[in-house]
Order: C-alpha cells, then structure tokens, then sequence
C-alpha cells in the first residue's frame, strides 16, 4: 500500500498546514497513481481533510474528495479513507463538547457522498488517525490543537468518545463498512537498573498503548459505548523510533550490529497485538528517513515474513508517506523518507518526483520475500474477498 501524508492540522504555531497541496499530490494525482503501477501497489491511504469539508457546522463541501475519487477510479485504485487525520474544523477541537455528535455526522454524510457513486464497493475508513500519538500531541505536548499540557488522558478520552460514535453512525448508514484503526506500535522498557516499582511503571506505560483500541472494543470506559465489533482490521504505525528506554529516554537503536538487546522484533510485536484482539492486521505506516530507507524496507520484510510464517494474519503494509514531504512545524526541510523524493521547484510549478533507486529496488526484493512466505489460504467462493494489497 502506498499512503500520503494527508494531515489538515494547526501546527505547534496555530498554522493550518495542508499536505494535499504542500506535496503537489492533489496537483500530481494522476501521475503519483501511474507510478505505482510498476511497483503492483493497487491500495492508497488518502484523506479527506475534515478541515476543508466542514468549514460550516453540518454542512459538507466533497469537492476535493470528488477528485480523488475520481482519480482512483480511473486508475484503478483502492483508497482507505481517513476521516480525521489530525486536522479538526477552525471551531473545534476534541474538549468541545459537540466534538462527537459533529464527528458521528461527519461520518454519515461521508457514507452518503460514497455511497451515492459507489454503491457496491468494499468500503475501508479510519475514522480518526493515531489516537494515542493525537492525544499526547495536543493533550501533552502542546504540538497541536488544544495545545494542552497534563491532558493526554482527557484529549484521549474525547477523541475516542467521538471515533465510537462515528463507527457507530458508520455502521448504521452501512453495515458492511469496514473500519481500520492506526494506532502506533511501541515498546516501552526501563533501564537497566530499574528497581521492581519502576519496572511496574514502564510496563503500565507500554500497555497504555491498547487504550484506544481497548475503548472502541468496550473493554475499557464501557460508558463511551464501544463493542467488540467495532475492532475490525488492526492497523499500527511502525517507525524507526517506535522503541525506547524511559526514565530516563532514551531512543533504542534498531539497525546495531550487534543488535540492541532491548530492541523487539516487529514480529513479535506483531503476534502479540493481533493475540490481544483476534483480528488481521495491517502495517498502516512505516518508512525511515533518508539513506537507511533500504536496509529498513529490507528489515520490515524479513519481519513481516516471519510473521507470516508464525501465522499472523498480515494483511497488507503501507509505505507512509509514498512522496515525500517536510516537517509539519517549519516545512523544512524535507524528510526525504519517501519512495519518491521532491526536487524543490522555486517557479512556482509542482514538485518535481525522483524515485529512489535503492528503495525501489529494496521494495522488490521485500515484495519477493513476503510473497514467498505467505500461505495462500482457500476463500469460500459465497464471500466476497478484500482487497487490501
């Protein structure tokens, strides 16, 4: 799957950012979709910037959504849409207290819109983007709207308040929706050191990462009203510095030789998410920043075969973001962590795209070895297959 950077939010200084157009990706649509082709990505994650849709309460502009729309039909493109993805409209934020009805009819008239013109598609939404990342953002960090300190659990707890009233008015508006999370995968240890109490504190931490999905589930805060059901297709975010020591930080390497002792393999990690919850799983996020992108791609695929291989049913991994782009604070510098890379254009004409040669050849020879090491499983021909690959 090929994702791109779709974020609408306010920035650490209040700025609006909008990656659709920073990217030149809006612009570009046909050609970003064409050059997947050789590389058989058939699957996008795209956004529809809650920002820009709903400048007015309950009233919905999908002209921008029409054009990717559009374009993925033309090149036959699966598009998972992301509903919110850290982006709220200029009079809301996740402590407003209308945040959940307006994001419950948000989510109906978005089903309204598709399924006018796509009535009998395999339909797979994200209602909101990274829960617990959103959360410590804005609720600890300061990062983004509300720009809050101490409040990571109650920007947490409102935004989850909102993603189960929005599946639920997903699932009443069509019952065949899919719904994907994209929570990150961590892991959490305490240094060396550590007595038994401060051992007990970093583990409560590292579990704190199932919260979200624990309360879609019902599992956790039952009185925001998530159920099983609601736990769909797992999805987790997966980055270079998605592991590390606290209390205090520090980062854990993952590409030493020797490997880093602390450092946990991506498929165990795996195994044991999809253990907690019994559902498949997607790698919805994952890419390194500048000349490692290769070795990275090559260590995720050798992970994501011996997941494969211990029976974790993996249904797909994006590379996120596809086209690179900059820091969301200062928009630059550029990341440099795409498959594409951006040559800056200073003319006022778009971005111009250069692929990475040593990723593109790391991504066939990753695509090879995960090919290899998955099981075709036979489908009963009465159920319609998804697509997610």
């Amino acid at each position: 799957m090929g994702g791109y950077e779709c974020t609408d939010q306010l920035n650490a200084f209040g700025n609006r950012v909008d990656f659709l157009n920073v990217t030149n990706h809006l612009e570009l649509l046909d050609q970003d979709y064409q050059d997947l082709k050789p590389f058989g990505i058939g699957t996008v994650r795209e956004g529809i910037r809650w920002s820009f849709v709903e400048k007015t309460p309950y009233q919905y502009d999908w002209s921008t959504v029409q054009v990717l729309l559009d374009a993925g039909k033309r090149h036959g493109i699966q598009q998972v849409w992301d509903l919110c993805h850290f982006g709220y409209p200029d009079d809301l934020t996740p402590l407003h207290p209308m945040f959940a009805r307006r994001f419950a009819a948000l989510c109906r008239a978005f089903v309204d819109f598709y399924r006018s013109q796509r009535p009998d598609d395999t339909l797979i939404v994200t209602p909101i983007n990274e829960v617990s990342f959103m959360s410590w953002l804005g609720g600890d960090a300061r990062g983004t709207s509300p720009y809050c300190v101490g409040q990571g659990w109650e920007v947490k707890y409102r935004l989850m308040k909102g993603y189960v009233e929005g599946v639920a008015a997903l699932r009443e508006a069509d019952p065949s929706i899919r719904i994907l999370t994209t929570e990150p995968l961590i892991n959490i240890v305490p240094p060396p050191w550590a007595d038994a109490e401060h051992r007990r504190r970093i583990d409560e931490y590292h579990h704190h990462q199932f919260q979200s999905v624990d309360m879609l589930a019902g599992r956790m805060c039952p009185e925001l009203g998530g159920r099983p059901e609601f736990v769909d297709i797992l999805g987790f975010n997966f980055y270079y510095d998605n592991q590390w020591q606290l209390d205090p930080y520090e980062r854990i390497p993952w590409a030493e030789e020797p490997a880093d002792a602390r450092w946990r393999p991506l498929n165990e990690l795996l195994m044991a998410a999809h253990k907690r919850y019994n559902r498949p799983v997607v790698i919805t996020e994952t890419s390194h920043p500048g000349i490692d992108r290769p070795k990275w791609t090559r260590m995720i695929a050798k992970e994501c075969a011996l997941a494969l291989r211990k029976g974790v049913p993996l249904w797909g991994v994006c590379l996120y973001p596809i086209i690179d782009r900059p820091d969301w604070d200062h928009l630059t510098p550029w990341h440099q962590s795409g498959l594409w890379d951006a040559e800056l254009r200073t003319d006022g004409q778009p971005h111009h795209r250069v692929l990475y040669a040593p990723y593109a050849q790391a991504l066939r020879e990753a695509q090879a070895k995960v090919a290899a090491a998955a099981v075709p499983k036979k489908v009963p021909s009465s159920k319609a297959s998804l697509s997610l690959s």
